[in-house]
């Protein structure tokens, strides 16, 4: 038995760490997860102040979950305080389960993220494993009296308060520079304008398609081989879902930058020889830092014929203040927020382009090494 419980109690530790680890590197990736439960939820009509509250301190309890994963992992690995370490590591995985489920049968949101960006899992695939860490963390509460601490004394408790400080400390770092292990599309080597074609191997869904006419206020629906004759009004179209397709979404599908006319300038900006994007989420003016050296990267870009241009969902704000109160003379773009959110995790953050292709991905910390 006690091997049993040792070979559980790994798994677990160990799948707890990793996962916690996964997310640190990208804490804002789950941050926009949580975000995701809460819009939903608050949309949905379940107590909305609450969730906007949730909402606009979703980082705050990113940060907090992703280091107790990490810690909780450690503990139960370490032996420390087991029966404290068990209760909460059931707590946490009933709230994760109660998530993946609600992905899982719900169908309003995609993933839950529990890997992050890097180990990308369907709902059922996620549902899965919560439901076995479940039963193998209540087998782990069953047998508890076989878990020893893995060392004397302090030592498995310095273990866990080096784990938090260090997973608090890795978070911190990556929120301000760039994530240590870049998983998303718009990584270094990327073609943006090939992640926006639909992938070779899709497969779309099929609809079958109907038809509500109206006559002598009677409404019926036909099918598309059996209309019927002239004297019946058309009403709507329906559209049913008969088999859904797979892989049928491009990975960059919510990408195009607009100029102030609104037309779209994707391609032409896309296919510069070379050429800058500052992706900004916010425009923070009291941060002069960041934008007197981005100020100088432009100039500098400028006087080598390198265009430089900023990406934003706040068009009308930051062109006030790099145009209007100040005479940068930099042309401001359109983009989605979420397409903003998922190219640049920090904010700001500026891209260096040759044609379609990203060269290198600097955060606001790190714009001196712009060469």
């Amino acid at each position: 038995m006690k091997i049993l419980v040792t070979i559980a109690r790994i798994l677990v530790g160990g799948l707890f760490i990793f996962s916690g680890l996964v997310k640190a590197i990208d804490p804002f990736g789950l941050n926009y997860k949580m975000q995701e439960f809460f819009e939903v939820w608050a949309s949905d009509g379940y107590l909305p102040g609450v969730m906007n509250w949730l909402n606009g301190h979703a980082l705050f309890f990113t940060i907090i979950m992703i280091t107790l994963e990490v810690a909780l992992g450690v503990a139960l690995l370490a032996g420390w305080n087991k029966k404290f370490t068990l209760k909460l590591l059931l707590a946490l995985m009933l709230f994760f389960t109660f998530l993946t489920s609600y992905v899982l049968f719900s169908g309003k949101i995609r993933s839950c993220g529990c890997f992050g960006d890097c180990i990308p899992l369907t709902p059922m695939q996620t549902f899965t494993k919560d439901i076995i860490l479940d039963l193998l963390i209540l087998f782990l509460i069953w047998k508890q009296q076989y878990i020893e601490p893995l060392l004397k004394g302090y030592l498995p408790l310095a273990m866990v308060i080096l784990s938090v400080i260090a997973t608090a400390f890795l978070q911190d770092h990556v929120m301000k520079h760039l994530p240590l292990v870049d998983c998303l599309p718009y990584k270094k080597g990327n073609n943006i304008l090939e992640l926006r074609k639909m992938p070779a191997n899709a497969i779309p869904d099929k609809f079958t398609y109907s038809f509500i006419y109206e006559k002598d206020n009677t409404k019926k629906e036909f099918l598309m081989d059996k209309l019927p004759d002239s004297s019946w009004k058309f009403v709507e179209r329906k559209q049913t879902l008969i088999e859904k397709g797979s892989n049928n979404v491009p990975l960059i599908n919510d990408f195009s930058l607009t100029d102030s006319t609104g037309a779209d300038s994707t391609e032409a900006i896309l296919n510069l020889p070379h050429y800058y994007l500052l992706f900004l989420k916010q425009l923070d003016e009291n941060n002069s830092k960041w934008i007197s050296e981005f100020v100088a990267i432009s100039n500098k870009a400028k006087a080598q014929n390198v265009p430089v241009f900023i990406i934003t969902s706040e068009t009308a704000k930051v062109n006030a203040f790099f145009n209007q109160q100040n005479n940068y003379n930099l042309p401001v773009y359109t983009c989605d927020a979420t397409a903003i959110k998922t190219a640049a995790r920090v904010n700001p953050a500026l891209f260096e382009m040759k044609g379609p292709v990203v060269q290198g991905k600097y955060s606001w910390a790190n714009l001196d090494e712009v060469k």
